[in-house]
């Protein structure tokens, strides 16, 4: 494995500023992760994504390897000459987006399922998952893992605890690229002693990093913090911590309150694709018949290439008419405003303003508000004057 050499460089309670230096670049903690997918933001060239100060990207292990499959991408120089990046590049195991699908057959060595797509039958194993994501060749690699669904008895969760144990040991031992790191995952649904065993676990085996896993998905995000407390004071202290899946900018902020380093979601790209923006005023419906005539910038405060551009009544007129480059306008905001969003944080910590910082983005994106990432969001607060 390749060290990160992770540095915690401020603390303000829990929340920690630090930075980890990989092969293609720095990244400086806390820092949101933009998910390619498909080894491509969608809507949004490389070059812009990189433009917004987006410092880390995430690829999906299980549909690279399905499309165009793990060997193209390694032949042609790996995922980021493929895509064309420069910034580092995180691949997930498969292991979330298996356990998504129907007629999965799990057993102790791994999975066995149907491609969505055509039907294929695949298999997944620990030995395979990381023999794929070597082949990609990403700056992190996760270890493979089985997420549980929320509400599944102790019986089971306990079962699949062992496995994944016994998975990310096997995973370990069959990850042998040197300039790869690799990240464990720590799973134990919503029980606080099985979290804090697997805590425990996953550092015995030893890992350059550590992710939190099988949260957000449909717990609510009481509990969901709660399983939070449970489990990061029980990681190391000199090695990242990774919350999985998670991007609502209130969970952002009261997972780096709790300990976390590293997030990553679909919802900044997926939402501004659907015509809704983040903004320091907190979320708006650029498509509302409010925008139809309004002049301002989408939002007053930021710096993107498309506020210092465009009116809310062009962007309001491209999704009317269904132009594609509505959704890569919103796209390149919505990016934009997360990592600002990070930057404040991380300067909040390093300058002892972390309270207020959180008190004054809890105002404007209260923990009450909507999780599902498909809910249809509200206008929220005021319009913003105009400097």
């Amino acid at each position: 494995m390749h060290p990160l050499a992770f540095q915690v460089e401020a603390r303000s309670g829990d929340a920690r500023a630090g930075r980890f230096r990989t092969l293609h670049g720095e990244v400086r903690t806390p820092v949101f992760m933009a998910v390619g997918t498909q080894a491509a933001v969608r809507a949004t060239p490389p070059w812009e994504v990189e433009a917004t100060g987006v410092s880390i990207l995430l690829g999906n292990t299980y549909h690279l390897s399905q499309r165009p499959g793990e060997a193209l991408v390694q032949k042609l120089g790996g995922l980021h000459r493929f895509m064309g990046v420069r910034v580092p590049i995180l691949t997930d195991s498969g292991g979330f987006q298996v356990f998504s699908l129907d007629k999965v057959q799990v057993d102790d060595d791994g999975v066995t399922f149907a491609y969505p797509v055509d039907g294929r039958r695949t298999r997944l194993t620990p030995e395979r998952s990381m023999a794929i994501q070597q082949a990609l060749g990403a700056d992190i690699a996760m270890a493979f893992d089985e997420c549980l669904p929320f509400g599944v008895d102790r019986a089971r969760a306990e079962a699949s605890l062992e496995r994944t144990h016994r998975w990310e040991a096997a995973s370990r031992l069959a990850h042998v690229r040197p300039d790869q790191s690799l990240f464990g995952i720590v799973q134990g649904a919503s029980w606080s002693d099985l979290r804090r065993r697997s805590a425990e676990a996953v550092q015995r085996i030893g890992f350059d990093g550590y992710a939190i896993g099988g949260l957000a998905v449909g717990e609510g995000p009481d509990r969901m913090l709660g399983m939070l407390e449970a489990t990061a004071p029980y990681l190391p202290a000199d090695a990242p911590r990774y919350l999985m899946g998670v991007g609502r900018p209130q969970d952002l902020v009261e997972g780096v309150a709790r300990g976390v380093d590293m997030f990553d979601c679909v919802i900044p790209t997926r939402h501004a694709r659907t015509g809704v923006l983040y903004t320091d005023v907190g979320r708006i419906r650029i498509t509302d018949r409010r925008y139809r005539n309004d002049a301002y910038p989408p939002d007053t405060h930021c710096d993107c290439a498309t506020c210092t551009r465009f009116s809310r009544a062009y962007l309001h007129h491209l999704f009317r008419v269904g132009e594609i480059l509505a959704a890569s306008l919103a796209t390149i905001h919505n990016l934009r405003w997360f990592v600002r969003t990070m930057d404040r944080m991380r300067a909040s910590i390093e300058d002892g303003t972390f309270p207020a910082f959180r008190a004054e983005l809890l105002d404007r994106y209260p923990l009450g508000a909507a999780a599902r990432e498909d809910d249809p969001p509200l206008d929220s607060g005021p319009d913003p004057v105009a400097p």
